[in-house]
C-alpha cells in the first residue's frame, strides 16, 4: 500500500511547482527538486523489486502518478470543453480522463525503463543514473509524437536565474534533466543508508546527504539575492488587449458595430503614455508609468492579438480599416485574422489562422499562417478515423496548417518573428524564428478559452522560457490577458490587468546573437534519447536472457 501512496504523493508534490489557479509564487518551484522522490523510491523499493512481476508493478505505479498529475495539471481541459466545446453532458470529464490516461503512459514507460535497468544491472544506483536520461527522452517523445509538451518539469524553474542559464544551451530539457538528477541523488542516498546495518553509520550518511542536498537547493535558488542584468530598451510596441467574449457573437454585423469596434481599435493603438504593472499581474508587483514628451510620438509597432474578431484578409473593409490605422499612427501593424488561399486540389478556399503584417504605409507586406494547430480546437486530426469527433465537439473549426516560418524584415529596419498561441509550447519550432534572423519574437494568443484556470499562467511561463532559450525580447499580446513584454532573461517587465479592454505600451529592445539552442535545437534531448535507447536495448536483452534461463530451468 505504501508504494501506491508514494505515487499519489509524487503526483501531488509535482503539481505544486506549477500555476494552480493564478500566478505561481517563485518559492513553490522548490517542490520540483524533491517531488519525484516518493515515486523513485516506490519504483526501486524492495517491495517492487522483489515482486513476482516487477516490471508491470513499476509501470503501474508510475502510470498512476502520471494519470493523476495530468488530471490535476490540465484540469482546465474539462472547464474549457464544458463551456466552449459544445459537448454532451459528461463528455468534458471523460475527455479529461482519456487525455490523462493517454499522456500518463509516459510516466508509466519511465517507471518501466527504470526497473528494466535495475534488473539488468542489479544496482539501484545505476537505475537512478539512467533516470534523468529516460525522463528527458520521454519528454521529447511527448513533444514530437503526441504534440503535448505541456508543463515539462523544467518550466518550474523559469524564475530561477541560476538554473535557467542552461536553457540557451539545452533548452528546457537540460533544466528537467538537472531536476530529475537531483531527485535521483536524494533517493540514492536514502537507499544507500537503508542498506547499512550500522545504525550510527546510517544516520551519519543520511545527515551528510541531507546537508548536501540543502546546500544544492540553497545554491540553485540563490537567484533571489543575485543582481539581475537589465537589457536596454530602444523601441515601443502598443499591444492591444480587446477582451472580446470568446463565447459570444462576434460577427459585428449590427448597424454601426463594425465602426464602433474599429474606432476602439484605433483609440487603443494610440495609447502610448499610461501606467502599467511592472511585473506579472496579481502578484503584488508595483506600477510603472510611461510619460510622453511634449510633442507627437508614434510607436514602433502595433499588435492586435488572436481574438474572435471578424477579420478576414480578403475582406476589403478589413483592408481599408487596417490601412487607416497604420497611416494614422505611422507605425507597422501585426494583426491576427483569417487568411485564405485557393485550394490547389479543388475550387474551395483554404482558411488559415494567420498573422497579417502591414507596413507603415498601409500596404500588407506578408502573412504568417499558424503551423501547429490545436487538435480538436482548430482541426480534427485523422478525420477519417475520428469521423465521430465532430458530433462530440460541435464547435471545432476547420483550419489548414501553414507550411512556412516567416520573419518580417521591413518593420522599422528590424526583423520580427511571429508565432500564434499554442505554438509557444514548442521550443524547437519557435527557435527557428530567431535562427532565421528575428531580432524580436511576437506571440499573439487568445487565452480567453481558459477562463480563470491555471492554463493562462502556465502558458505564460512556457512563453517566458522561449525568450530565455533564444535570448530575445518577447512581445506577448493576448485577447484578455496575460498581455506582457518579456525580456531575454524570461522576466515580465511590463503587463496589464486581465479581463479588461486595454493596451500596453511595451518597451523592448533588439537582439541578434544566436544561442547554442537557437542554432542546434534539441541536441541535448536527442542525446538523451540515444543513450536511453542503448541502455534499454542492453537491459531488454538481459531481461530476455533472464526469462529464457528461467524457462529452461
Amino acid at each position: 500500500m505504501k508504494i501506491w501512496a508514494a505515487a499519489v504523493l509524487s503526483a501531488a508534490l509535482l503539481e505544486l511547482p506549477f500555476p494552480l489557479a493564478g500566478p505561481m509564487p517563485p518559492w513553490r518551484s522548490i517542490f520540483a527538486w524533491f517531488g519525484l522522490v516518493p515515486l523513485l523510491w516506490a519504483i526501486l523499493s524492495p517491495v517492487t523489486v522483489e515482486h513476482p512481476r516487477p516490471l508491470r508493478r513499476a509501470f503501474l505505479i508510475s502510470y498512476l502518478c502520471g494519470v493523476l498529475w495530468y488530471m490535476g495539471n490540465c484540469y482546465w481541459v474539462r472547464d474549457t470543453m464544458m463551456h466552449y466545446g459544445d459537448m454532451p453532458t459528461g463528455a468534458p470529464i471523460l475527455l479529461l480522463i482519456g487525455f490523462s490516461l493517454v499522456l500518463g503512459l509516459y510516466f508509466g514507460l519511465f517507471g518501466l525503463g527504470v526497473m528494466l535497468v535495475r534488473r539488468a544491472t542489479g544496482k539501484a544506483n545505476l537505475a537512478l543514473v539512467a533516470a534523468p536520461f529516460l525522463w528527458v527522452a520521454l519528454d521529447l517523445a511527448a513533444a514530437r509524437i503526441t504534440s503535448v509538451p505541456w508543463d515539462q518539469l523544467g518550466y518550474s524553474q523559469v524564475d530561477n536565474g541560476i538554473v535557467n542559464q542552461l536553457a540557451p544551451w539545452t533548452g528546457v530539457y537540460g533544466i528537467t534533466f538537472l531536476l530529475v538528477a537531483a531527485n535521483a541523488l536524494s533517493v540514492g542516498v536514502s537507499l544507500a543508508a537503508e542498506q547499512m546495518k550500522d545504525r550510527v553509520a546510517r544516520l551519519r550518511i543520511q545527515s551528510w546527504g541531507f546537508a548536501a542536498y540543502l546546500a544544492i537547493l540553497f545554491v540553485v535558488n540563490g537567484h533571489y539575492v543575485l543582481p539581475a542584468e537589465q537589457p536596454a530598451v530602444s523601441a515601443t510596441a502598443v499591444l492591444i488587449q480587446p477582451n472580446l467574449d470568446v463565447g459570444g457573437d462576434n460577427d459585428w454585423a449590427s448597424p454601426g458595430e463594425w465602426d464602433t469596434h474599429i474606432a476602439q481599435f484605433e483609440h487603443l493603438a494610440s495609447e502610448q503614455c499610461k501606467t502599467y504593472i511592472a511585473g506579472i499581474p496579481q502578484t503584488g508587483a508595483g506600477n510603472g508609468e510611461i510619460i510622453c514628451p511634449p510633442y507627437p510620438t508614434h510607436p514602433d509597432l502595433i499588435v492586435w492579438p488572436e481574438a474572435p474578431a471578424p477579420f478576414f484578409e480578403n475582406d476589403p473593409r478589413f483592408q481599408r480599416a487596417m490601412a487607416t490605422i497604420v497611416e494614422s499612427e505611422k507605425a507597422p501593424l501585426i494583426v491576427s485574422g483569417i487568411g485564405s488561399n485557393p485550394d490547389p486540389a479543388g475550387n474551395e478556399m483554404l482558411d488559415h489562422v494567420s498573422a497579417m503584417v502591414f507596413a507603415a504605409d498601409g500596404q500588407e507586406i506578408g502573412r504568417y499562417d499558424k503551423i501547429h494547430l490545436v487538435p480538436f480546437g482548430e482541426f480534427v486530426p485523422f478525420p477519417k478515423l475520428l469521423f465521430f469527433a465532430h458530433k462530440l465537439t460541435g464547435a471545432v473549426s476547420r483550419f489548414t496548417p501553414g507550411t512556412e516560418r516567416t520573419t518580417f524584415r521591413r518593420l522599422n529596419g528590424h526583423s520580427y518573428g511571429v508565432f500564434i498561441c499554442y505554438e509557444a509550447v514548442f521550443a524547437d519550432e519557435v527557435r527557428h524564428f530567431a535562427q532565421l534572423g528575428a531580432e524580436v519574437l511576437v506571440n499573439i494568443s487568445d487565452d480567453g478559452w481558459y477562463g480563470d484556470t491555471s492554463a493562462p499562467w502556465q502558458h505564460l511561463n512556457m512563453a517566458r522560457m522561449r525568450a530565455i532559450e533564444n535570448r530575445r525580447w518577447l512581445l506577448r499580446d493576448t485577447n484578455n490577458g496575460i498581455t506582457a513584454v518579456i525580456d531575454p532573461y524570461g522576466r515580465v517587465r511590463q503587463s496589464i490587468p486581465r479581463h479588461q479592454v486595454d493596451a500596453l505600451p511595451a518597451q523592448y529592445g533588439f537582439r541578434d546573437e544566436i544561442t547554442f539552442y537557437t542554432a542546434h535545437g534539441d541536441v541535448f534531448a536527442w542525446l538523451c534519447v540515444l543513450l536511453s535507447i542503448v541502455v534499454l536495448a542492453w537491459s531488454g536483452k538481459s531481461e530476455i536472457r533472464r526469462i529464457a534461463a528461467r524457462d529452461v530451468s
